[in-house]
């Protein structure tokens, strides 16, 4: 806390620094690494609170690199109040308020959570690619792209362990659909996430992270109420 309060009072930049390294510090190993048998042997309830704490672990870094993009590359006089670019998974449907996502079935409310992840995987990995040439970035703000791309593969990994234990014990049906491609699933071509600012893209993948912590939460919620939330 007294840290957090000197950050503080040392500024914006401080703060963000600071978020950052305690970000670092907490970060455990993937959610499930490849051949992890011990993933295996673990409650419902248990890789749910993996798969909910690294989406906010994700959601945390996406805001911290929002910032300092903005911070780093403001918007122009002639362009502030303008509406940001349309985001790449605008067209894919999601449930619109925690009330929504409470009521549709368990299955599709997975099935959305992992469409989200798969619609940001390469979009995310050119993003690294062209903020490799931004010679003007600091390291740190580098490697949370890096990071943020790499932890999104460990939790789909993750929820997909989730959804495979839930099915073993007849929790939710096997009846999810096959993973659709990026176009089907109501992301923009590629070519149109590119023309977007770099800020403005990690603004709309931060939108996108909270959706998925917050749907993460519903679910668990929903497939275990006595927890009494």
């Amino acid at each position: 806390m007294a840290l957090a309060r000197a950050a503080g009072q040392a500024g914006p930049g401080a703060a963000l620094a600071l978020l950052w390294l305690l970000v670092r510090a907490a970060a455990p190993p993937a959610v499930c690494a490849p051949g992890d048998s011990g993933c295996l042997r673990l409650s419902v309830a248990d890789l749910f609170d993996r798969v909910i704490r690294h989406s906010g672990r994700i959601h945390s870094l996406s805001t911290a690199l929002c910032a300092e993009l903005e911070n780093r590359f403001p918007a122009r006089d002639n362009e502030r109040g303008k509406p940001a670019r349309r985001c790449p998974t605008a067209g894919m449907l999601t449930p619109n308020g925690k009330e929504y996502a409470q009521k549709i079935p368990r299955e599709e409310l997975t099935n959305v959570i992992l469409k989200l992840l798969h619609a940001w995987k390469e979009p995310l990995s050119h993003f690294n690619q062209h903020m490799e040439h931004h010679q003007e970035l600091p390291d740190d703000s580098l490697s949370k792209a890096k990071q943020i791309s790499k932890m999104v593969h460990e939790l789909e990994t993750g929820i997909e362990k989730v959804t495979e234990k839930m099915q073993s014990m007849g929790i939710i049906s096997n009846s999810l659909h096959g993973m659709a491609s990026s176009e089907a699933a109501g992301f923009s071509s590629t070519n149109e996430a590119n023309m977007m600012s770099d800020s403005d893209f990690i603004h709309c993948f931060k939108r996108d992270s909270n959706k998925v912590q917050c749907y993460l939460k519903i679910l668990k919620c929903r497939i275990m109420p006595e927890n009494s939330c």
